[in-house]
């Protein structure tokens, strides 16, 4: 998987525009080395900018694979609730499979925005009613059945064994 950065334009700086000492003023002799001292800080300052707008990208994007990511498991796991037999669910495991793929080029990150919002709507509005749980885990049939004795309580077996 490709993916395309942003590219940051940095402005050439102009060394015709260089103050000359014969332009600057008098009480500064050293008018060239403060104009250099100047267009540092502005390249530096555009520097920062593109930094942190590199950087606002990659969390942005990071967030949006994310949300994609949970998305197809959560869609993976519910469509394991609406197929009977397996057979079926290999089907519907690759119909979902193709249209998360079939939006893998977009770039336009308001556009992905736009289309994981669709997705995650169209998924809370197909969700299975009565979904399946793992009997031993929480919501299960059997989660708690038979909890272990409270701290402190000692059990003490004896089948039929006469005391030693």
């Amino acid at each position: 998987m490709s993916e395309q950065w942003p590219i940051q334009s940095k402005q050439p700086i102009d060394t015709c525009e260089a103050v000359t000492p014969s332009e600057s003023d008098p009480q500064s002799p050293n008018s060239t080395t403060a104009a250099r001292g100047e267009r540092r800080k502005g390249a530096a300052a555009a520097a920062g900018r593109s930094m942190a707008s590199t950087a606002g990208y990659l969390a942005r994007r990071t967030a949006q694979k994310e949300r994609v990511r949970l998305l197809y498991r959560r869609a993976l796991k519910d469509t394991l609730n609406w197929a009977v037999h397996r057979h079926l669910f290999y089907q519907d495991a690759s119909d979902l499979r193709d249209k998360f793929e079939a939006n893998r080029h977009v770039d336009n990150m308001d556009v992905i925005d736009r289309l994981i919002d669709d997705a995650e709507a169209r998924y809370r509005n197909f969700q299975h009613p009565d979904p399946y749980i793992v009997p031993w885990a929480p919501g299960g049939t059997k989660f708690t059945r038979n909890p272990p004795p409270p701290q402190g309580i000692e059990i003490i077996y004896n089948y039929g064994k006469e005391d030693q």
